[in-house]
This record gives structure tokens, sequence and C-alpha cells, in this order.
């Protein structure tokens, strides 16, 4: 491996991906190393919206929200089948922030970040309109409707690495940086195989550091690297519970203690609530929900519903660590969302390194990295905002004819039931043919796994997003998870094995082209 590429990036998460397939895009060799999957870190713990981000206007972070808010529909429109405009109801809850208030910042929320295809924000009468009806009679009289959208957070990272991978990128998942360093004005990144433990090293002439929560550890593992920023790291965790009402809409809860709760509907038949915000210094990868932060979802959550949510009804929950950049903020929940990048030039190669950031405002991230770093690659200044106009993997449609694609995959595939046409394009978009391929009926996809899963599925997966193992599939791929029991997925996971290329493709080959 003599090679020398322009940028290597360490951390498969939304700005690693993100920062590689912008880069690849103006022309640049990009090697990015995950060393576990993508997304496996923050980036699949997210609440899943894409958002400006309201309750960040009482920070006066300005900047941050308006940069978000435009981007919300940049990014539904190159990736109309993984995000979807969602309403959130929130009601006027007496005592904590004034009608006046409410109203105020959702005028802010509505203009000031160029909105053009979602529907504007209106007033609710709870008393009275369907969205009240789930909420506790008589205590909540008003409220506001207003749009964002939910996002796909997991397979929005890996369909943006596939892209990156599709203009050259060589992505290598499970695969940990060890070591980094210079000589003669380049880098040099040992990368290790998690898998057979064989140590390689890879040049680049600038490196990102998107390591997330380890990016310490990260800069830990270099020499002569003069790090300043610190990173503040802030638990959110969340709950799943069976469907909690009949209608579309989400809702935005405040509490008394000056934090917000969203209560989303999610993935049909269940009700994802969060988050929490409490700041965590323990491993990253070990992070679960507490008891404590469950109890604090469901009382939150029951605050308003007139069906009290009890830890009981949790079917499933998860917990990420943000990685954010520690501006000295008394309250995690007052933790600034916004990044901040540190570049350092040790040996004269550049190293930049990324604390904080939201799911949102990825892509506008990736396009100032390369804007920081363009002193130092050679096509940096090339096809500079392509990132926003080209769709990713399956968006080449537009946002208003995901149900007309549905109905076209059925018409194609008549053996195929409704309910998993719907969920094939909502992962995969214009390429949900792909991964049926000729099939003429159920039969032809080969094994069942449970809940739709196919072998063709599978397989796909496997060959063309980077997935090894069921977790992968089963948690970030999809969130079938929810719907498969342990022994169908132990079944999945056996059946990888045996069929995984054996050894798999040598690090150099991997993430290439298809």
């Amino acid at each position: 491996m003599d090679r020398v590429f322009d940028l290597a990036i360490i951390g498969g998460g939304v700005n690693g991906c993100g920062i590689a397939r912008d880069a690849a895009g103006r022309g640049n060799s990009v090697f990015l190393c995950e060393m576990n999957d993508l997304a496996s870190g923050t980036s699949s713990w997210s609440t899943k919206l894409v958002h400006g981000g309201l309750r960040y206007l009482e920070y006066y972070e300005f900047r941050l929200v308006r940069e978000a808010l435009i981007e919300r529909e940049v990014l539904w429109q190159i990736a109309p089948h993984i995000i979807r405009p969602l309403r959130f109801v929130l009601p006027h809850h007496a005592g904590l922030r004034p009608a006046w208030l409410l109203r105020l910042g959702l005028f802010l929320y509505d203009h000031i970040g160029g909105r053009n295809l979602l529907p504007p924000t209106r007033s609710v009468d709870l008393a009275h309109d369907e969205v009240g009806k789930p909420l506790i009679p008589n205590r909540y009289v008003k409220g506001f409707e207003y749009s964002d959208c939910f996002v796909d957070d997991a397979r929005l990272v890996v369909l943006t690495a596939r892209d990156a991978a599709d203009r050259g990128a060589e992505i290598h998942t499970r695969t940990r940086a060890v070591e980094i360093r210079q000589a003669d004005g380049i880098w040099q990144v040992t990368v290790e195989d998690a898998a057979s433990g064989v140590r390689q090293t890879i040049k680049a002439r600038a490196l990102v550091n998107a390591g997330g929560p380890w990016v310490e550890n990260v800069l830990a593992s270099g020499a002569g690297v003069n790090a300043r920023a610190k990173v503040r790291l802030v638990q959110g965790s969340h709950i799943v519970v069976r469907k909690l009402y009949a209608h579309d809409r989400a809702y935005m809860f405040q509490n008394a203690d000056g934090r917000i709760i969203f209560v989303i509907p999610y993935q049909d038949d269940f009700t994802l609530i969060g988050t929490t915000d409490r700041d965590y210094d323990g491993d990253p990868a070990k992070v679960k929900a507490s008891s404590e932060e469950i109890e604090y979802l469901c009382a939150s959550a029951s605050e308003y519903l007139a069906k009290p949510v009890l830890s009981e009804d949790v079917v499933w929950t998860y917990s990420g660590v943000r990685p954010l950049y520690d501006d000295g903020a008394s309250d995690a929940k007052a933790a600034t969302r916004d990044y901040v990048f540190e570049l350092d030039t040790p040996g004269g190669a550049p190293l930049l390194s990324i604390y904080g950031g939201k799911i949102t405002t990825y892509r506008r991230l990736a396009e100032e990295a390369l804007e920081r770093l363009s002193p130092y690659l050679r096509s940096a200044k090339a096809r500079e905002g392509w990132t926003g106009k080209s769709p990713l993997p399956g968006g080449d449609i537009d946002v208003s004819a995901v149900a007309a694609l549905s109905a076209e995959l059925v018409r194609k595939y008549s053996f195929l039931p409704t309910a998993h046409a719907n969920r094939l394009v909502h992962a995969y978009g214009t390429r949900a043919s792909k991964v049926l391929g000729t099939a003429k009926s159920m039969a032809d996809l080969g094994q069942s796994f449970g809940a739709t899963l196919t072998e063709s599925e599978v397989r796909y997966l496997m060959a063309n997003e980077w997935a090894r193992t069921a977790e992968d599939i089963v948690w970030r791929r999809s969130k079938l998870g929810l719907r498969l029991s342990a022994s169908e997925i132990a079944a999945l996971d056996e059946w990888i094995a045996v069929h995984r290329v054996s050894g798999e493709r040598p690090l150099r080959e991997a993430g290439g082209r298809t």
C-alpha cells in the first residue's frame, strides 16, 4: 500500500462518511476506517430527526438553527426515501413557557430558515382537534403544530458511505486506527483488522479525526499532536413502546425541569420517546439507558398523555453518547450542539478534529471541513456544494413520489405484500428492485428470516452495505429487531457465518465500486 491518499478519515459515523462523500465527489482519493460497523456509535442512537432544533433558540444558537432549518429541505430532497416530513404538536403547559414565547419561537422557526416545501405552523384547539385526544382531558386546551422531518439515521450514514464508495472512496469497517504519526509531511495511519488482527499502514496528505466520542482517543494514539479542544460526553437515552395513538403527528412536550422530550410515531406499530440529557464519563461503547432515565421518560410522557406510559410498556431502549464541544455550560441540556473544528499541523500535514455537530448539519459540516483543508487538498474547490443537489443512493425521485414508487414495486413484483414493498422503498428507494432482482415469487427471494427479511435482502446488504452481522442488519440497516425474536436473530447470525465469503475481501479492495 505505497499509495498516498489525499485524505484519510478515522470514524464511520455521519460526519466521517459525509466528509468522505464530499471529498471523493470533488476528485480526492479517500480512505476511511471505522473500528466497528458504520453508524454503530452516536449516529444510530439519535432521536431520528432532521430538524432545526426549536429549543436551541432559547440558547441564542441562531446560526446553528438557521443552518439546520435550511438543511431540512436539502436533505429531504436528496433522500426522500429515508427522510419524510413530520408534524409536531407542542401543547401549551400552564406554568411553563408562556404561549406568546412559544408563538414567537415558532414564528422565527418558520421564517429564518428558508422554508419552501414544509407547511407552516398553525394554532391548535386541543379540546376539539384529533391531536388533543391522546392528551389528558381539560389540562391542555391550546397548542401549536409545526413542521420538521424524520430520518432513518443509520441508513443516512450507510447510504452516504455507499455514495462515497461509488465515487472511489475506500471504506473499511471493523478496522481500527491504532497509531497515527507523521513522516516527511505525510500522515501514516496504522490500521488493524478486527477479524484477522492484521495491521497495515496507509499514507495520506491530510487526516480527519471524526472519532465522535472517541475523538480524544484518536489524538492520544499520535505523537506530537497538540489538541486543545475538549469533548463533553452527554448521554441521550430513548425508549420505544407499542403505538400510543392512531394519528400520524408527533409531540414535543415541555418538562418542569426545562428540558423537552419528543413522542414520535415509529416503525408503523411503535412510538419512540426521548431524549434525556446527562453528562457521561464511562466507556462510550458501554452506554445503556438507566432505570432512572427510563422512569424519567415515562413520567415526562405521562404528564401529558391520558394513558400513562409505564416502564413495563417499554419494548426496547437505546442510548448514545453525544461528543459535544465542551463550551463550559453548566447543564448538559445547555451545551452547544454546534460543531467545532480543531486544525493541527504538527509536522506540516494537517489533522482536523471534529467536536460536536448534529445529524441535520452533517452535510454542511463536511463542506466546512473541506474548506478548512482546502490549502492541502488538490481538488477541494471543484464542485463545491454538489452534495446538496446530488441524491443519495435510491433517492433519485421527487419528494412526493415515494408512495408511487411503492405502488410501482407492487405492480412489478405482484407477489410482494404492500407492507413489504413499503418497507423496501423506505429503505432502498429506487434501488429496491436491486434487492428483489429477477424474483417471480417469494420463494425466489430465498430463505425467509421473519418480519419480511429475506435471503435476497441479506445478500444485498452484505455485498453493498458492509453488513457483517445480524446486529448490523436488524438494528442499523433496518429496525426489524423490533419484530424478530432472539432465536430468529440468532438463526440469521448462523446463516451469515456460513455464507460470508471466506476471509472476506483484503483491506485494499474493500468498499470499492459496485
